[in-house]
This record gives C-alpha cells, structure tokens and sequence, in this order.
C-alpha cells in the first residue's frame, strides 16, 4: 500500500473566524499548475496518493466518450456532474438511461434523497423516497450504462473493476494523469476510484481543460467538448446557487468538487489547481482554489471578489455576520 496523505505533510489552507477569533482551522495540500504544466506552486504534500473521489468524474466521463457513448450539451454535464437531484437534472439522465435501453432500478448507485433541498422536501410532502435517479452520481451511472450498451457489455456488471468500461476508463485516467493508478478503492456511489497524487490528478484535469474541439486526436477533441458543455450548462455539473456551477456560470472556469474535501478547478488561460482539505470539509475548499489562481494571475481579483459574495462563507451569530471563512494561503 502507498503511503498516504498524513497530518505532518499538510499546510493550514483557511480558516474560520467568528467575532475576530479563530473557531477552527482547515489545513491540507494543493498544487497549481501554471499554463505550461510547470508546477507554479506547492503546498504540502502534493505527491502522495489521495482519492480524487467526483473529481475524478470528468475523467471517467471522458472514458464513456471514447467507448463510443454519444453525449452532448446537458447529456454530457450530467455525465460529470454531481447533481442536486432536481426534476430537471432527473429528466436528462433519464433520457441518457432511454437511450441505453435501461430503467431506473438498473442504476448501480444506491437510492438517496436530493440533495436540492426543495426538491427533497417536496418528495417528502408527497410522500416519497430516496431513489436512485435522485443520487448525485447517477448522470455519471447512466453514461457508464449507455457506454456498455453501445459496446454490447453487460450492464449488470458495469461497476465490477473488471469490467471491461472500467478497465478502459482506468487506461484513460492513466494516460492523461500521467501516471500509473496508485491504489484502487469503491466510491460513495459504487463505481472504481483511482488513487492519485494532486500533481496527477492536477495535470489530468488541466489536459481536458485546455484540449482543443480541432485536435487530429479524438481524445483531446472529446475533452474539449466535454468542457465546453459543462461551461454552457454549468447547471447540470451541481445546481443553481450552488459552488461550483456559481463559479463556472460567472467566472467560466472549469471546476469539479470531489467528497472529503478535493476540488479541482481550471482557469480559462488553463492554470490549474487541485486540492485536499485533510478533515474533508469542502466548505473552504472554492474560496482557496480561487485564491490561488488570483494569485497566478489566472483571474481578476475584483470579479472574484463580487463571486465570494454569491458563496456560503458567512459565519452568523444572533443572526448577525460575525465572521466569515476566509483563505490563509
């Protein structure tokens, strides 16, 4: 087994301060690559392996693509998305699983409530469920399906690390990271994740982000179209007010957040950052990774500033701002 991501390597990212004082600490690591793929900056550990964990979603999006599943515009942000599970989210990835010729059931993430909370409370009212549809990565299920029904795979077993979409979604991890799998481990929702360094995981995303929709390589032309349906749908990627479809609507950037505290986000100049929060709060993570692309130069640090005001970084007291979640780095 790798050695892993330990407290001794990591750096203090954030904090949060309330009445001026110093309620807790966010520490960890995280990597920015500048638009040349030269590490720009190094905080912590960035070469131990971590779990990307949805992060990894536009990489295995990218895998259903080159199997030959045919996603584009909302199809295709759903395919990489962890979604609030709204009835408009819900009615894409349906429409990915029809085309699959598969039903609700044969979803092979576990059931789970909206994370929308209209949309949950208004199931509840109705007297409903969690159900599989409504889990955030079902959008990343269906494209997995819809890969394997093209190819004639089973897709009863689409998530067995075997099966021949994951090994050929683990090659496509490999060769755009750069790097061979780490360790192998079953995410949240069922399928394979890929351990990796923040440095791979960093130079990834940054090959997706920057590829071009007229490269000579298929690969590169299927990235290009995947981030430029995220960026013209970012509602699909997660939910409106939300941070991640706040941060791509308003700043164009490429971003994806992962459970336990990963997010990886790309500049439109192709800067890139990856980074872990070791106690896996994701509640600082946007406002570090915009800061460290502020500070590359990779966007103006005015209009960041009027988006941190749309985020959910206010600490309340008596129903009164107190303090806010701000970045150390």
């Amino acid at each position: 087994m790798p050695q892993t991501f330990s407290a001794s390597d990591a750096v203090e990212l954030a904090v949060l301060e309330r009445s001026g004082f110093v309620e807790s600490r966010h520490t960890g690591s995280a990597v920015v690559l500048s638009p040349d793929g030269t590490v720009r900056t190094a905080l912590g550990d960035v070469d131990a392996p971590i779990l990307p964990r949805s992060t990894l979603k536009p990489l295995q999006a990218l895998g259903c693509l080159t199997a030959g599943a045919e996603l584009d515009g909302e199809q295709l942000g759903l395919a990489t998305a962890s979604h609030a599970g709204t009835d408009r989210h819900v009615a894409v990835v349906r429409a990915i699983l029809h085309r699959a010729g598969v039903g609700e059931d044969d979803l092979g993430c576990p059931p789970a409530w909206p994370g929308d909370t209209a949309t949950r409370d208004e199931i509840v009212r109705e007297l409903g469920a969690p159900s599989r549809i409504r889990m955030n990565c079902s959008g990343k299920h269906a494209a997995m399906m819809l890969a394997c029904a093209v190819n004639g795979w089973d897709t009863e077993t689409y998530l067995d690390v075997n099966h021949p979409l994951q090994m050929h979604i683990r090659e496509v991890v490999e060769r755009l990271s750069g790097t061979k799998v780490a360790v192998t481990a079953i995410d949240g929702c069922g399928a394979p994740v890929y351990g990796m360094s923040l440095t791979a995981l960093a130079r990834g995303i940054q090959r997706i982000a920057t590829s071009s929709e007229r490269s000579p390589f298929a690969l590169h032309r299927h990235a290009a179209a995947l981030v430029r349906a995220v960026r013209e749908n970012p509602w699909t990627i997660d939910g409106e007010g939300r941070p991640d479809t706040v941060v791509i609507d308003k700043l164009g950037v490429f971003a994806k957040t992962g459970a336990e505290g990963v997010l990886v986000m790309a500049a439109p100049d192709g800067t890139t950052v990856a980074l872990k929060v070791l106690d896996g709060s994701a509640r600082a993570a946007t406002v570090v990774a915009l800061t460290l692309l502020v500070r590359a130069g990779a966007l103006p640090a005015a209009q960041v500033a009027q988006v941190l005001g749309a985020l959910p970084l206010t600490v309340t007291g008596g129903g009164k701002d107190v303090g806010a979640i701000r970045p150390t780095v």
